[in-house]
């Protein structure tokens, strides 16, 4: 029996130990973690809404939060570039989280895939380039479409799907299809394109 209590209390000691050391990593390393999904989101914001690199992406909060960016050409704004989304779905094995950008007609600018886990060689291809290319071959595709038109190519829409990760590819382009619906309702109802 004391053999017993003499295990379990080691056990709770290693225990006690392992956790405090890591808080203590995680505390650390939490501001660095933060600065670098903070200089993920404003590269990516600037590669959604193209030409907005000399003027000004503003974020727009709803009850406190940041639902969503505005983007202009230049540092007065007065020039709408459009509007950029952060876009959750969780795929495979994962969330997925797409920043996807509009025009001001809400015609897909471009996408940006910031965080995924999916399955290497199959899902983790919507970030795929291909050699001599300089971006995504799958996330290209996204380029031009209206919101009509966001749905992979097993369900009727232009999408083509990733061979192989059917799931992932239809998570990103229903993620992005479903908040895109949301931003378009949100800025025409209530309307935000006074401030615009």
């Amino acid at each position: 029996m004391k053999e017993i209590v003499k295990f379990a209390a080691i056990l709770m000691l290693v225990a006690v130990i392992a956790s405090g050391a890591l808080a203590y990593v995680n505390k650390i390393t939490l501001p660095r973690i933060i600065a670098q999904q903070d200089g993920e989101l404003t590269n990516g914001l600037k590669s959604v809404l193209p030409g907005t690199e000399n003027g000004v992406i503003e974020p727009v909060e709803i009850e406190g939060e940041i639902v969503y960016y505005k983007g202009f050409a230049d540092k007065k704004k007065m020039q709408p570039v459009g509007f950029a989304m952060l876009a959750v779905n969780y795929g495979y094995s994962s969330d997925i989280r797409t920043l996807f950008g509009v025009d001001t007609s809400f015609v897909l600018l471009a996408t940006n895939i910031l965080s995924q886990n999916e399955t290497p060689g199959l899902g983790t291809k919507c970030e795929e380039i291909k050699y001599g290319d300089s971006s995504s071959w799958w996330q290209e595709q996204f380029i031009g479409k209206f919101l009509n038109e966001l749905k992979v190519d097993k369900d009727g829409g232009q999408i083509q799907s990733i061979t192989g990760a059917t799931i992932t590819s239809r998570a990103i382009t229903n993620s992005i299809s479903q908040s895109l619906t949301w931003l378009k309702e949100e800025i025409t109802e209530n309307n935000q394109y006074i401030n615009f």
